[in-house]
């Protein structure tokens, strides 16, 4: 398996993986989706709410302000000591007072740690006008995106394989597939069309090419060929300011680990090999 990264930092990561089978990439992406966890608003108690907005519909857009998140400060509830009651091991209190006329915003949060501030402080929540006041006190925990999407980790996160075009020794460089190419990948150059440098990896494989090929009265069959390799993808992977991209990639990787090795241990006792 090889991993090669064509941009790197803490927003977005764009890589390729190779010698890998479409299970695993497929696993790998659903793993930073949903078994990563994160920090996020899950009890909310209103105190005064004179907006224009119900407290289910402020709560909701509550929940979905993304935090950053420090995995070696915070544990689940599950496995927490408190067992599930809260305290801030394993859960961060938030409180807002504030009075129109204003724009109340994810900046208007005042957290329990410093260091689990929302991602962005100009999130709107809701309008107040004069008069109107949003008082309440916020409570966030960590879980993953199995259980809500307020709890994934990315807001992109996706693959496709590897694109291959073959040209053929009959092109005679008409250039129509040049003009049809909606990202502009392939180029005229004397007697035969070629791929520009680099530009391989953004071939969205609509093979519009091809249909310009065989309209071009060349033959039967294009001269262009537009595949894919089976075991080679593309990944694009942007997190959502809640962890950095290199931890979201390791936190998969580790849970996948994990679970191969519990059904290893599962398959083992089964079978009696793991008895002595």
């Amino acid at each position: 398996m090889e991993i090669q990264f064509a941009s790197f930092d803490d927003a977005v990561a764009r890589f390729t993986l190779a010698s890998a089978s479409p299970a695993f990439a497929n696993a790998l992406r659903r793993a930073m989706i949903a078994d990563v966890p994160t920090l996020a608003i899950e009890e909310v108690r209103m105190y005064d709410n004179t907006s224009a907005l119900f407290d289910e519909m402020l709560t909701h857009r509550l929940g979905l302000i993304p935090i950053k998140t420090d995995l070696a400060t915070y544990s689940s509830k599950e496995s927490c000591a408190c067992d599930g009651a809260g305290c801030p091991s394993c859960s961060v209190t938030y409180t807002l007072s504030v009075e129109g006329p204003k724009t109340v915003q994810s900046g208007d949060l005042i957290p329990q740690d410093p260091k689990a501030v929302p991602v962005h402080d100009n999130i709107p929540i809701v309008k107040l006008t004069k008069g109107q006041k949003l008082v309440l006190e916020a409570r966030a925990v960590l879980n993953t995106g199995k259980e809500h999407a307020k709890w994934q980790p990315t807001v992109v996160c996706g693959y496709k394989n590897y694109p291959v075009i073959a040209i053929s020794d009959v092109c005679d460089a008409c250039g129509m597939c040049v003009d049809e190419c909606p990202r502009e990948i392939l180029i005229a150059k004397g007697k035969k069309v070629e791929v520009v440098d680099s530009k391989l990896p953004d071939c969205s494989m609509c093979r519009l090419c091809e249909l310009a090929c065989v309209a071009s009265g060349i033959g039967d069959e294009p001269a262009i060929r537009i595949s894919s390799e089976r075991d080679r993808f593309i990944f694009v992977v942007e997190g959502d300011g809640s962890l950095p991209v290199k931890e979201i990639m390791q936190r998969a990787l580790q849970h996948i680990k994990g679970q191969s090795d519990e059904l290893e241990k599962q398959v083992r006792e089964i079978s009696g090999d793991g008895k002595k």
